[in-house]
């Protein structure tokens, strides 16, 4: 048969499309998609029933290069800066200090044991030393591998930034391989610049990229995420020809970006998550074809006693002695310890020796596949049992699936707030009506079992239904203890009314110093407690009618488009008790005949807990 470009694209697909069925079941099967996707590449090589023949180390080295970029920048991006800051020394002290720790032990071992010489032996431990980002992301953040406290976050961290001191290791012990002579301390200033250099650009170029997205102004959305891979690819291809790291770059500007406030954020999120899964099955896939299975027999023995080795010994001890400093409990450091997946990274390391032409390359890249499906087969299944017996494991959380259909724009201080109404919560059994809800906030999506549908006043809560609000970081917490609170219902609107009168004026006016066709508004309110009343105005709030809301005596609103919008002061006493007042204002367009720059002025009784409307 004539291979045409047809059957090439049959072909890929066929393999995708495996690659994706395959990981499915390995979920239930709780193995991981990493060694899916690297024995459907074996398969499908040359030894395999797919007869694919893949026989070239630097291609396989420069794919695993882009799509570990690209797995990089997506764990940064869907990293929060509050998870990894209490962590952060120590996730440095781990990538650096004990990514050395374990290529050497493990050097040691294949000296000693596997008969390797000091360099060769030492060039193994380098390439195997660190942590492999795409195997820990796609494992740790699965639902059955919920951890307590910091630890996800600290494992991701260490996993996205140790790769730069295995490379540096890596090449440099290949350097000393092929320049006898050389000296190994001759590391230390390359490593220091590389990190420095890495650090620096992946900032500076997170920050620019933050601003470019933000002041572009695409007129199509689709854009967005093509703009983003181009700067992925610029921030390693500039850090990397300046003497920088690019993978620690590429993180770092994931981490930024993720962190900042910008337009389509949660698209772009979106987008990543599919691009980080593409690239794993693309450089699993092109790794596996790498691979040919007859030569693995010879590396059985010496790659399970190195697997052995580097699991129960190497790893654990590295971890204890970096983490010294820190008063962490032992069984987080246990747990710290097993969490050694290795995977793609190790793999395309063991490609650099095979392109450089070092002696016993091919024995080393055999050693190393072997590792990595042993620590495969052996962390990856085993993550979530060893959690549960250190008693580490974390509570099974929904994984915010609902706001992953909604974006917030960013100039404006909405929020989405996505929660699962546990059982022996106070809004179970009430309508969204009796719900007492902060002025401002929206339930804007619902769902009950697979049943996803916007609420109405008359819907009723249940325990474990989800709901999704859009509200303000301010009246978060306000709003869980909404929903949340077992206890005391927070419906002010229920609570008796006072024998107190107050009385309120609102004043609602344009300001004369902005320019049209913004519709500026400026709110001024007072508020005043008569009679035998103790309580005091602690604080008052606008809501606008649009959407949005502000705090203060007097605030100042800009509408977007001309209509009639229903104001609301609201007055919070120091008891707790809330007053509304409403009142509507006409906002027109100068530009149209006859319309009035001249302001509305209304005013009107503030009743407790209930709303009064105001005449104009």
């Amino acid at each position: 048969m004539v291979l045409t470009l047809e059957l090439v694209f049959i072909g890929i697909a066929v393999l995708f499309l495996i690659s994706i069925i395959a990981n499915k079941f390995s979920e239930r099967l709780g193995v991981p998609a990493l060694l899916i996707f690297l024995i459907v590449g074996m398969l499908a090589g040359s030894e395999g029933p797919g007869g694919i023949p893949f026989d070239d180390p630097t291609l396989a080295q420069l794919i695993g290069i882009i799509a570990l970029a690209y797995i990089l920048f997506s764990g940064g991006l869907d990293t929060r800066w509050e998870e990894i800051q209490p962590v952060l020394w120590q996730g440095i002290a781990l990538s650096t200090i004990g990514v050395v720790l374990t290529a050497v032990l493990l050097g040691a071992f294949a000296v000693l044991v596997l008969g390797f010489s000091p360099l060769t032996g030492l060039l193994l431990g380098a390439v195997v030393s660190s942590t492999d980002a795409a195997a820990v992301f796609s494992i740790l953040r699965t639902a059955r591998a919920r951890l307590k406290g910091n630890l996800r976050p600290f494992l991701e961290f260490e996993s996205g930034s140790n790769d730069p001191m295995a490379v540096l290791l890596t090449t440099g012990i290949i350097g000393l391989i092929l320049t006898p002579g050389s000296s190994i301390f001759s590391l230390v200033p390359t490593f220091a610049q590389q990190m420095a250099v890495g650090g620096l650009m992946g900032y500076a170029l997170g920050k620019f990229t933050v601003w470019f997205i933000n002041r572009i102004k695409l007129e199509t959305e689709g854009l967005y995420p093509v703009l983003t891979l181009a700067m992925v690819l610029l921030v390693y291809g500039l850090t990397t020809v300046i003497g920088g790291n690019g993978f620690i770059a590429v993180y770092l500007a994931g981490l930024i970006i993720g962190n900042s406030v910008i337009i389509h954020k949660k698209s772009l999120i979106r987008f990543y998550d599919g691009i980080a899964w593409l690239m794993q099955i693309v450089m699993f896939l092109a790794l596996g074809l790498l691979v040919f299975p007859s030569q693995l027999a010879s590396a059985f023995v010496p790659g399970l006693l190195a697997a052995l080795f580097l699991i129960f010994i190497a790893r654990p001890v590295s971890v204890l002695l970096t983490l010294l400093p820190w008063k962490m409990p032992m069984n987080e450091k246990a747990l710290v310890s097993w969490v050694g997946l290795r995977g793609a990274v190790p793999i395309i390391l063991a490609t650099y020796p095979l392109v450089a032409g070092v002696s016993d390359a091919d024995a080393i890249f055999n050693i190393v596949f072997f590792i990595v499906i042993f620590s495969a087969l052996v962390h990856g299944t085993s993550i979530p049992s060893v959690a549960r017996w250190l008693g580490l494991a974390g509570p099974l959380e929904e994984t915010g699936k609902l706001s992953r259909e909604f974006d917030v724009d960013p100039d404006t201080p909405s929020e989405l707030l996505e929660l699962v109404i546990p059982p022996d919560a106070s809004a179970v059994g009430k309508q969204v009506v009796d719900l007492g809800l902060p002025k401002g906030t929206l339930i804007i999506l619902m769902q009950k079992g697979d049943e996803r549908f916007v609420p109405v006043g008359s819907t009723v809560i249940g325990a474990r239904d989800t709901l999704l609000l859009l509200t303000t970081d301010e009246m978060t917490e306000s709003v869980r203890a909404c929903l949340l609170n077992c206890e005391e219902p927070c419906n002010v609107a229920g609570s008796p009314p006072l024998p107190e009168t107050f009385s309120c004026t609102a004043i609602v006016e344009k300001d004369p110093e902005q320019v049209e066709p913004d519709q500026p508004v400026v709110f001024g309110g007072s508020a005043t407690v008569s009679g035998d009343c103790t309580a005091t105005v602690s604080e008052m709030a606008w809501d606008f009618g649009d959407g949005t809301t502000g705090k203060g005596e007097t605030v100042s609103h800009v509408y977007a488009t001309a209509g009639t919008y229903t104001v609301t002061l609201a007055v919070t006493l120091s008891d707790g008790i809330v007053c509304r007042a409403t009142t509507d204002v006409t906002v027109v367009d100068p530009r149209e005949p006859g319309s009035s720059p001249a302001g509305i002025t209304a005013s009107g009784n503030l009743v407790p807990g209930g709303v009064d409307t105001l005449d104009d």
